[in-house]
């Protein structure tokens, strides 16, 4: 009798576990497509969905195929983001983002998908890990995004 009660305690604990994660994860997910929504329309809450320590690292995907990382901070980016911001909102410039998954990593959820920039008929990867902070806010702590645009190789560092 004693083992029927512990394994009912505890399958029960592991549904709630598993509820607890499963929640989570689709928070991250939602956290995502605001992030999306809110970058499709030139928010300036983009910036704020950023931990100052993020990590942005800048694929670029040359002509022949070859991958090259070029990592900033969260700074240097938002900095950036600023500045191109006005020229993506005369351009209509959005991106859609396809085949979206959610999984649960050490620091957080990583979130993947493909990308397509607008006007664009190829995909390109991207993550985002985003952690739920002590006070329930959620922040990119990491994102990786593939680009065509070769102007980012002059930061890369050799």
């Amino acid at each position: 009798m004693k083992k029927v009660l512990l394994f009912i305690i505890l399958g029960t604990l592991f549904i709630i576990g598993t509820k607890a994660i499963a929640d989570e994860q689709q928070e991250a997910v939602k956290f995502f497509k605001q992030y999306v929504n809110a970058a499709n329309n030139y928010s300036d809450e983009v910036a704020r969905m950023y931990s100052p320590d993020a990590k942005i690292i800048r694929q670029v995907v040359k002509p022949d195929g070859e991958l090259v990382d070029v990592e900033t901070d969260a700074d240097t980016y938002i900095s950036q983001m600023k500045l191109s911001r006005k020229g993506a909102k005369l351009k209509n410039y959005k991106n859609n983002y396809s085949d979206i998954t959610a999984l649960k990593v050490d620091n957080g959820y990583k979130i993947t998908a493909l990308r397509q920039p607008s006007g664009e008929n190829y995909k390109l990867k991207t993550y985002m890990i985003v952690q739920k902070q002590p006070s329930g806010k959620w922040l990119i702590v990491e994102e990786m995004m593939q680009t065509k645009v070769q102007t980012f190789l002059k930061y890369a560092k050799n």
